[in-house]
């Protein structure tokens, strides 16, 4: 939460009580208080905490490390419900998680230590700066595990998440046609062929990113069908492709940060559920904050006409007898022929299909 405030918001209004002290620790001491816990006899409660800062003090530090100049105003009048709100908005931050750290920190929160030390000699916990300072260095090397996770199949076909500072739109549609059909129809996506739907947008976003030095759309793509790891794909690279299940593209166009596009066909109930993911990590602080807000409202409307343009355009590829064969053993010919009837495909050829499936 800090970083995200500090990283978003040049200045910072805060409550009062954000002058009031709490003592943050570094997990690496907490582990290296629970490890020798099983060689010792009972101890009873024992409180453990690093450096007494004032949460105020937590942000200034932050903003140093990160290089930000940021200003934090303390404000007499700002309930912690409404600090949470502002926080969820702000931030990756969930409402259920804000509102329960603001109320946290309404009053001091520190720690009797004595008996830690008493108990744990040999732990002496790092400073709250240097914690800083090794937290930061491990996220810009990419070595923090994923803490956040969500998962599509019954709940909702549409999420919108922040995840580890990453923000996730994801889109889900169960299609009728098997998982290489789908795969292959995203992964043609680009070059001659176009983005299916909203093409002169992508040609104007192309546009304006050649002028501000961009590759833009003019590098198309190396084969209307296949595609390698590492090669690109109009102002978008190959960053992994998992032949007939996975595709993720990294933008290289101009951006406050940095993009990504994902789908997958997972095969799910005699069909595929085509998962379309656009995430976006902002950079450069406050302004990748604003990009995303900004411009959100378009990239909904473009994304979701894609997911189900891509949906319409799977099925009207045929499909393999492998595919049809073990579709007849998970449901009855009049059970995939009104299915059928509801894709639209005229009734000569349902009676085909039905015929198929007898034999099989």
């Amino acid at each position: 939460m800090v970083r995200y405030l500090v990283g978003r918001i040049p200045l910072v209004v805060a409550p009062r009580w954000i002058l009031n002290e709490v003592q943050p620790i570094a997990i690496r001491d907490v582990l290296n208080y629970l490890t020798p816990v099983a060689a010792k006899p009972p101890g009873g409660i024992v409180e453990i905490g690093g450096d007494r800062v004032a949460f105020k003090q937590m942000l200034e530090v932050v903003a140093q490390v990160q290089g930000y100049p940021r200003k934090v105003i303390p404000v007499p009048v700002m309930t912690p419900t409404l600090a949470a709100e502002w926080i969820h908005l702000a931030t990756p931050i969930p409402r259920s998680i804000a509102v329960p750290l603001c109320q946290g920190i309404i009053s001091n929160l520190t720690a009797d230590t004595a008996r830690a030390t008493e108990l744990f000699p040999e732990v002496h916990p790092i400073t709250y700066r240097y914690a800083v300072e090794l937290a930061l260095g491990k996220i810009e090397r990419g070595e923090v595990e994923t803490t956040w996770s969500f998962a599509l199949g019954e709940g909702p076909t549409y999420e919108l998440v922040a995840w580890e500072g990453l923000n996730r739109e994801t889109r889900s549609l169960l299609v009728r046609a098997e998982p290489e059909k789908v795969y292959r129809t995203f992964a043609s996506l680009g070059g001659d062929r176009g983005w299916l739907v909203w093409n002169w947008a992508w040609r104007v976003r192309g546009f304006i990113d050649q002028l501000v030095g961009g590759p833009g759309l003019r590098r198309g793509r190396r084969h209307p069908e296949e595609l390698l790891p590492g090669e690109s794909v109009d102002f978008w690279r190959v960053e992994k492709v998992v032949p007939g299940g996975m595709l993720r593209l990294r933008a290289e166009m101009k951006l406050p940060g940095r993009a990504w596009m994902q789908w997958e066909a997972p095969p799910e109930d005699c069909g595929t559920r085509l998962v379309q993911t656009a995430l976006f990590a902002p950079g450069g602080g406050f302004w990748g904050f604003v990009y995303w807000v900004v411009l959100y409202p378009v990239h909904r409307v473009i994304f979701s006409a894609l997911v189900k343009a891509i949906a319409r355009a799977a099925p009207k590829q045929a499909p393999s007898l492998s595919w049809l064969n073990s579709c007849a053993q998970q449901a009855t010919p009049s059970q995939w022929g009104l299915r059928e009837h509801q894709r639209g495909y005229p009734p000569s050829r349902l009676r085909r299909k039905e015929r198929g499936f007898r034999c099989g």
